[in-house]
């Protein structure tokens, strides 16, 4: 008898790193997979879904103008509550830490149905950064009865919060697979012959230190002959800002979102990534390209502690003069390009598909997991 599964999702990134799980799963016989978009982005989720060649089963279509964490929370919650009514699965899989993630988890739970919790574990110890990010993981965690860590310290960060160690696996991330699957692809950019690739967007980022990291941004420019591409999040407290402080500089491409394989094409040739993203501390060391995280601190520290990003926060000086390191440091640079990727080897999906088979006693053997 096959197993029905719901993945339910809603922003790009959920979308990037559960894509190429909706197609291990559907690959699967013993499964009858089902995805449940809730659209907490629009545009930038639609277009991984055509990237991917994967379709919806239902979509929620929540995302207004200026939404608020109680319209996300509350729409979530009663839009997958209902669908899991309707359709009453084996298991739910959620991804990560968004609004979506937390509000669908709470849906099952209170649907008794079993959560699983892909790229589980992470955490800052910070409640307010990233916000509300790191309390949507910490109670996906707390409800889910399956765990997918990434990497061994989001194992061992679960097991110490009285989490049944036969429930935690470590599947690597699966933004590894996604990466692979779509950095084969050809795609014909121009582009600048020297640049940086620049991501701002966080919500403790927003005022101040925006306009710092804008500051910054002018400044190397000016020290440097780098050029910065830097993809603007459609936030006003983003847009507004990044625009009447940047708009006028030459030497910054400021442009709408990249689709996610432009993205792709654009990490595989730029001279380092500096961001606020999660995502991105995960996907650049794949193509060994240096990451420089503008934020207090991060849930990913694996990256830290093996070299392949660096803490910069959100002060000028601190910005300008790491950037300007790894530029003008060539050994620098190279120890930090050329570091262990601790994220994964592009099987996750398939660990994970495995260990659900083992949940449900498809399979007695204990899933093998992944290590560096």
């Amino acid at each position: 008898m096959t197993k029905k599964i719901i993945l339910a999702f809603g922003t790009r990134p959920e979308a990037i790193k559960m894509a190429p799980l909706v197609l291990k799963l559907k690959a699967n016989k013993k499964f009858n997979i089902k995805v449940v978009l809730t659209a907490q982005h629009r545009k930038m989720l639609d277009q991984v879904m055509k990237l991917f060649e994967i379709g919806a089963d239902y979509d929620l279509d929540i995302m207004t103008p200026s939404q608020t964490l109680y319209h996300t929370t509350t729409r979530v919650l009663n839009g997958v509550g209902e669908i899991l009514r309707k359709e009453n699965p084996d298991l739910l899989l959620v991804h990560g830490d968004t609004t979506t993630t937390f509000a669908a988890s709470l849906a099952a739970f209170y649907e008794r149905i079993p959560v699983g919790h892909v790229e589980s574990g992470l955490r800052s110890f910070d409640k307010q950064n990233p916000f509300p990010e790191e309390v949507n993981r910490v109670l996906t965690d707390a409800i889910a009865n399956l765990y997918f860590a990434p990497t061994v310290l989001a194992k061992q960060n679960i097991l110490q919060e009285n989490i049944d160690p036969q429930k935690v696996f470590i599947t690597g991330n699966t933004v590894t697979d996604a990466l692979l699957h779509v950095a084969g692809k050809n795609y014909d950019i121009n582009l600048p012959d020297n640049f940086i690739l620049a991501t701002v967007h966080r919500r403790e980022n927003f005022g101040e230190p925006l306009r710092n990291i804008c500051a910054a941004f002018n400044e190397i420019t000016e020290k440097t002959n780098l050029k910065i591409i830097l993809p603007v999040h459609p936030n006003p407290n983003v847009k507004n800002i990044i625009y009447k402080l940047l708009g006028s500089n030459k030497n910054i491409i400021l442009s709408e979102p990249f689709e996610y394989l432009e993205l792709v094409q654009i990490m595989k040739k730029t001279k380092m990534v500096i961001t606020d993203s999660g995502g991105l501390q995960e996907e650049a060391p794949s193509l060994g390209k240096p990451v420089l995280v503008m934020r207090k601190t991060t849930e990913r520290p694996e990256a830290i502690k093996y070299g392949t990003a660096k803490l910069v926060g959100t002060t000028k000086n601190k910005i300008v003069d790491s950037v300007y390191e790894l530029w003008s440091d060539n050994i620098k640079y190279s120890e930090m390009a050329n570091a262990i990727n601790p994220y994964g080897d592009g099987k996750a999906c398939e660990r994970i598909s495995q260990v659900i088979e083992y949940f449900f006693k498809i399979e007695k053997k204990y899933p093998e997991e992944f290590s560096i």
